[in-house]
C-alpha cells in the first residue's frame, strides 16, 4: 500500500513516499530545469533511496504541479490546489484556508471540510507576488537562496517596498542599497511586501481560521511570522522543511484515497493511466 506522490514545480520537483498507515518514508527534491520528466524521475528514484526500496513496492503514482502532464511513469494527475489541499490537511486536519507560495506562483484556497477546495484565487502574472522576487532580491546583493533565512533574522527594521510590479520593486531594492540600508533590512522588506499580496488573496477567498501556510517560501521562518502578525491570528506551518513538499505528500495522499477504492472493487487500477484526471471530484469519484 505504498503511494507516490510528485509534485513538479516551477522551480523544484519534489517527490513523496507514503505508505497505508499515512506514515511518511522518504521524500527527494531536485531542480525542475527544462526536462521535467527527467527531474520527475530523479526526485522519485530519491525518495526511493531514501526509504531504502525499490519501483516494484510502489503501488500507485499520482503527479501534480504545473508539469504533472510530463510525468510519464504517473497514474494519474491533479491539480496542484487540490494536492496543496490534501497535504495541507494531511499535517492539519482542522486547515479551512490554505496560502500556498511557491516560485512563480502565489495561491490562496478555502476549504470545505476533508479538504475539498470550495474557492481559490491566483497572483496576477508578475514576480513581485511570488518567491521568485525574494531570490532575484537576495542574488542581486549578492547573496544565495540558501542564505536569505540567515540573513532575514538579523534584521532590525524592515524598509518599505511599495511597488507591485516586479521591474518597479527592483530598482526600490537598488535605492534602498544606495541609501545604505543593510541587505537583512531590504530582504525583510521584500518578505514584508510579499506578505500584503498574500493577505489580500486571502481575503478574496473570504478566509477563515484555521490558517495554514505552505509552499517552498515557507522554509524561511520569517514568511510565517509576518502573515501571522498581518492577520493578528495563529498560522499552521509544516515542520522541517515539509512546507516545501505539501503537493507531493497531498498528490500521495489521494493516491492512497484512490488505490483503496481499487482494491475494494471501486476504482478502475492501472488502466486508469488513460484517463487524465484534472481535478479532486474525479480521483475522489
Amino acid at each position: 500500500m505504498i503511494t507516490a506522490g510528485i509534485d513538479v514545480g516551477s522551480t523544484y520537483t519534489k517527490a513523496v513516499l507514503l505508505d497505508g498507515d499515512g506514515k511518511l518514508l522518504g521524500k527527494g527534491i531536485i531542480n525542475t530545469g527544462f526536462r521535467l520528466a527527467e527531474a520527475a524521475a530523479s526526485a522519485y528514484q530519491d525518495a526511493l533511496n531514501e526509504a531504502n526500496i525499490s519501483q516494484d513496492d510502489v503501488s500507485y503514482i499520482v503527479s501534480t504541479g504545473y508539469g504533472r502532464f510530463q510525468v510519464p511513469f504517473r497514474d494519474v494527475q491533479v491539480t496542484d490546489l487540490s494536492a496543496q489541499a490534501r497535504g495541507a490537511c494531511y499535517f492539519f486536519p482542522d486547515t479551512k484556508t490554505v496560502l500556498d507560495v511557491g516560485g512563480q506562483t502565489m495561491k490562496a484556497s478555502r476549504l470545505h471540510e476533508g479538504g475539498k477546495v470550495r474557492s481559490f484565487r491566483l497572483n496576477d502574472k508578475c514576480a513581485a507576488g511570488t518567491g521568485a522576487f525574494l531570490e532575484k532580491t537576495a542574488r542581486y546583493m549578492g547573496y544565495r537562496i540558501e542564505e536569505i533565512g540567515p540573513l532575514i533574522s538579523t534584521s532590525k527594521d524592515a524598509v518599505t517596498i511599495s511597488s507591485v510590479c516586479a521591474v518597479f520593486a527592483e530598482s526600490e531594492v537598488i535605492n534602498h542599497v544606495s541609501s545604505g540600508s543593510t541587505p537583512a533590512d531590504i530582504m525583510h522588506g521584500a518578505i514584508v511586501s510579499l506578505v500584503d499580496r498574500s493577505v489580500q488573496l486571502m481575503k478574496r477567498v473570504q478566509m477563515e481560521p484555521e490558517f495554514t501556510l505552505v509552499g517552498g517560501i515557507l522554509r524561511f521562518e520569517t514568511m510565517g511570522r509576518v502573515v501571522q502578525n498581518k492577520l493578528k491570528a495563529s498560522v499552521n506551518v509544516p515542520p522541517d522543511d515539509w512546507a516545501q513538499y505539501t503537493g507531493a505528500v497531498g498528490a500521495a495522499v489521494m493516491a492512497q484515497r484512490r488505490l483503496k477504492k481499487i482494491k475494494s472493487g471501486n476504482g478502475n487500477g492501472k488502466g486508469e493511466r488513460e484517463f487524465e484526471v484534472v481535478s479532486e471530484e474525479v480521483v475522489d469519484a
